[in-house]
């Protein structure tokens, strides 16, 4: 999960340096609908994050990861990280188009990026936490992608987690698709 989602705030800086090195002025010269820069590379991050989840899963078979829920679940959870990173690929997709530089873009990718991460159950047991910063957790919405992905691939379960983790792909896609677009048309 941390890999791909990570891999997402790819989209926002190759986006700023894409139309700050004049690729996009290219584009329009070309016959094709001024949406396709965008769309193409929003494709093609989705066949970056296939690549990088397979390559997770392989290196963890390799290292002796024996998931319990079997190849079909371990596969769904990877399905499910996907589907979210894509959503995801859409905020940081919004910031490529907005900020002046890919610098400032990366500048603030991570600062959304690091806080959801590191304050999440990915790396630590909610229950060990202070109970302050349990709160956050419990709603942080990688929590909810971190308990499904575990839930499928290491115990065959489908849990609302998985609901929730879609269900935030969707809001996210709701509001930032449209708002990247419009800033994007304006821009580009």
């Amino acid at each position: 999960m941390q890999t791909v989602i990570t891999a997402s705030v790819v989209t926002g800086v190759q986006l700023r340096e894409d139309m700050d090195k004049g690729v996009f002025d290219r584009f329009r010269s070309l016959p094709i609908a001024r949406i396709a820069p965008l769309a193409g590379a929003l494709l093609a991050d989705m066949v970056r994050y296939l690549i990088a989840t397979v390559l997770v899963f392989a290196m963890g078979y390799a290292l002796g990861y024996r998931p319990e829920g079997g190849f079909l679940c371990m596969a769904l959870a990877g399905l499910l990280v996907i589907a979210c990173a894509f959503a995801l690929s859409w905020i940081f997709a919004f910031l490529g188009v907005v900020p002046r530089t890919a610098t400032s873009v990366q500048g603030i990718s991570m600062l959304i990026l690091f806080p959801l991460t590191f304050l999440s159950n990915a790396f630590v047991p909610v229950n060990t936490m202070p109970r302050w910063l349990q709160g956050f957790v419990n709603v942080n919405p990688l929590s909810h992608l971190i308990a499904a992905v575990r839930s499928l691939a290491n115990e065959g379960r489908f849990t609302p987690d998985i609901l929730v983790s879609l269900g935030g792909a969707a809001l996210v896609m709701a509001i930032f698709a449209p708002l990247a677009v419009r800033v994007y048309m304006r821009k580009a």
